[in-house]
């Protein structure tokens, strides 16, 4: 019999095992699983019709024709998987036909299988449930400044010093500006946003996490209202550069990726109601002969920094970095926090 066991109960070596469709899976998963559709897109539309126009027995039926066909390379990934995890931990949407037929296949053949209790669904009420609770003894100290000064940059240096970091343009796949799409792909949707944060504030190792200032949305996606509180709250330091120094990392972040003309011609389209056709076309000009850097340099002065100053709550910011390089800045605030005892303030 297949053992069945909850998300808060996962430990040791195992793999969550996600069998759902690619299409499923894109749209929101749990944070480090393995997708290994037992349908792809077009077969669960498919029997997704035929259990809603006809019956459920047969789509049962049509969907184990189709499974039936690559239950020999579905064997294999499964066997290479234990191998590389020792415990697979299958799930479906609602922890039902689909994960817990597969489940009891593979137990049967020898693979040392679990199925996660309640699918995805539970796991999301998890998530729902525990985020506002992981955020409650959190203090953030927000890093705020205009685009370009490398604050998600100084984040990884920090993080790369052990320091806890929630990164919330990495989560949400975009970087919060008109631009902010510009070579990272598909952003990602706001349950696999809040499914990364969640696992991040999760594995923390303090109660002092650095994050981001950010207006409320970052693209399409809106920051849960415990975050956005605590981060009111939290500690604020203002970063600064040279406009040459922020041109040249905007240059390197949005504009030297692949594919990166046609999507920053296409944000600059969208650019037009904010300001005048003249500039706009000059601006569009500029992406067409690939003068990146003096787009950049126009793009700040004429929106970005309006756009910051209009929307910027002068926050009480007790500490100012003056940024000519990244991991010199990031030494900066190690030092100040260092010098002013915030973590020990926090933990007395």
């Amino acid at each position: 019999m297949v053992k069945t066991i909850d998300y808060k109960e996962l430990k040791g070596e195992f793999v969550l095992v996600d069998v759902r469709s690619p299409g499923e899976y894109e749209d929101a998963t749990i944070p480090g699983a393995v997708n290994v559709p037992l349908l792809d897109n077009e077969e669960r539309k498919v029997v997704g019709t035929v259990y809603v126009q006809e019956s459920v027995d047969k789509a049962k039926k049509i969907g184990l024709e189709f499974v039936s066909k690559k239950l020999p390379y579905l064997y294999d990934r499964f066997r290479k998987l234990e191998k590389e995890h020792k415990n697979l931990v299958f799930f479906c949407a609602r922890g039902g036909f689909r994960s817990s037929s597969i489940a009891a296949l593979m137990d049967s053949l020898g693979i040392n299988t679990f199925r996660l209790r309640g699918g995805y669904k539970s796991y999301r009420k998890i998530v729902n449930e525990e985020l506002p609770i992981l955020n409650e003894g959190i203090t953030y100290v927000v890093l705020h400044g205009n685009t370009g000064v490398g604050k998600t940059k100084i984040l990884k240096e920090l993080y790369e010093k052990g320091y806890d970091v929630l990164d919330l343009e990495n989560a949400a796949n975009h970087r919060g500006s008109l631009l902010g799409s510009v070579g990272l792909g598909k952003p990602r949707s706001q349950k696999q946003f809040e499914s990364i944060v969640y696992d991040t504030l999760r594995r923390r190792k303090s109660d002092i996490v650095f994050i981001e200032g950010e207006s409320r949305r970052i693209g399409n996606i809106v920051i849960p209202s415990c975050i956005w509180d605590k981060m009111e709250e939290g500690i604020h330091i203002l970063v600064k550069a040279s406009l040459d120094f922020r041109a040249e990392l905007i240059l390197e972040e949005y504009m030297k990726k692949e594919n990166a003309k046609e999507e920053i011609l296409l944000s600059l389209e969208l650019l037009r109601r904010y300001m005048s056709e003249e500039n706009s076309k000059r601006y569009i000009q500029m992406a067409l002969d690939e003068d990146y850097r003096e787009l950049s340099k126009q793009l700040m002065v004429k929106y970005y920094d309006p756009l910051y100053a209009a929307s910027d709550k002068k926050y009480d910011y007790k500490h100012i970095v003056y940024v000519e390089d990244i991991e010199q800045a990031a030494e900066n605030i190690e030092s100040w926090i260092k010098e002013k005892q915030v973590f020990k303030a926090k933990h007395e």
